[in-house]
Order: structure tokens, then sequence, then C-alpha cells
């Protein structure tokens, strides 16, 4: 709906750079494995990818475990 919200969701596909260095997360195996696993989903450009990296993200609280750093 938004112009610049879908210029940015295509940034990756359209203006990134594409030379085999590890500088977006498009450019990891991770999101390679899963274009090829997803081609549907990967067709279009705008679709978003979200990725979390966090020792012990729970964002809904299912898990009520208490660390104690012993």
């Amino acid at each position: 709906m938004c112009s610049k919200t879908a210029n940015s969701l295509r940034w990756h596909d359209e203006e990134r750079s594409k030379d085999g260095k590890l500088r977006h997360p498009a450019d990891g195996l991770a999101w390679k494995d899963f274009d090829r696993l997803h081609p549907d989903f990967a067709l279009d450009c705008r679709n978003v990818r979200l990725g979390l990296s966090s020792d012990g993200f729970n964002p809904f609280r299912t898990m009520r475990s208490c660390k104690s750093p012993v």
C-alpha cells in the first residue's frame, strides 16, 4: 500500500550487491535454502521473511522455565 515500504521490501532482490559476499540475510544459505524449499513463496520478492536470533526469545511466554546462572 505504501510505495516506500514496497521499495524497501524489494531492495534485497533488486538493488543488493550480489557479489558472493555475506552482506544481507538474503546472501546466506538459510535464505537460499528456504527459497529452494518454497519456490512459490520465493517468486514474489515482496514476501517478508522474519529472522530472529536471540537466546531464549519467547514472544508468547509459552515456556515458563527459570534459568539461573549457576
